[in-house]
């Protein structure tokens, strides 16, 4: 049932046939999904305290479409939380600090992008993308290059991870995504379970 979110996800529309008529309504939203490492929960990466076989944790992931996965931004594994990182000794980026760095970086993405049909990272399209990455250089770039050689990731993929790049660097106020970057943006679509 999910897998009907994939067009939606990529055009920013949803197209309706019916007999008589087809009609197309704007469809543009952020997908957040969550889910549980298995069936019952408690899976760790270490297997402690986990009653499910491999075989069942694999389908329970499976629920989730390598295609539909494609399109996911960042998927990102989160371990169990622990008493030290309960405990909140650690500082925390306040809300408003968070939303200065936002706007920032989405200041810096739309006039990066003035004169393109673009206003955010996230709209550009992947062969503007590869051109533009072509200027971030082979160094910066390797890693994901391999990957695509290699069948570790697709296209999308690739271009998922150049859109993720650009946006650390934003938030970072790099002028363009340095190899850091595309690591940390590769680190963020790693897929665990």
């Amino acid at each position: 049932m999910l897998d009907v979110l994939r067009q939606p996800l990529e055009s920013g529309e949803i197209t309706i046939h019916r007999a008589s008529a087809v009609a197309t309504f704007p469809a543009k939203f952020q997908l957040v999904l969550a889910a549980n490492p298995c069936p019952c929960g408690r899976w760790s990466g270490n297997g402690a305290e986990c009653t499910c076989p491999p075989i069942t944790r694999r389908r329970y992931a499976g629920r989730i479409s390598g295609p539909l996965r494609d399109r996911i931004d960042i998927d990102l594994w989160v371990n169990r939380a622990t008493r030290s990182r309960a405990s909140g000794d650690q500082p925390c980026t306040t809300t408003s600090a968070a939303r200065a760095r936002v706007v920032a970086a989405r200041g810096a993405a739309e006039e990066r992008l003035s004169g393109t049909p673009w206003h955010t990272n996230a709209e550009v399209s992947g062969a503007w993308l590869r051109g533009a990455a072509a200027r971030l250089g082979r160094h910066a770039t390797a890693p994901i290059d391999r990957a695509l050689e290699l069948g570790r990731i697709t296209l999308r993929g690739y271009d998922k991870i150049l859109k993720l790049a650009w946006t650390i660097a934003d938030l970072e106020g790099a002028e363009s995504p340095g190899a850091a970057q595309v690591a940390s943006a590769v680190t963020l679509r790693q897929q665990h379970a």
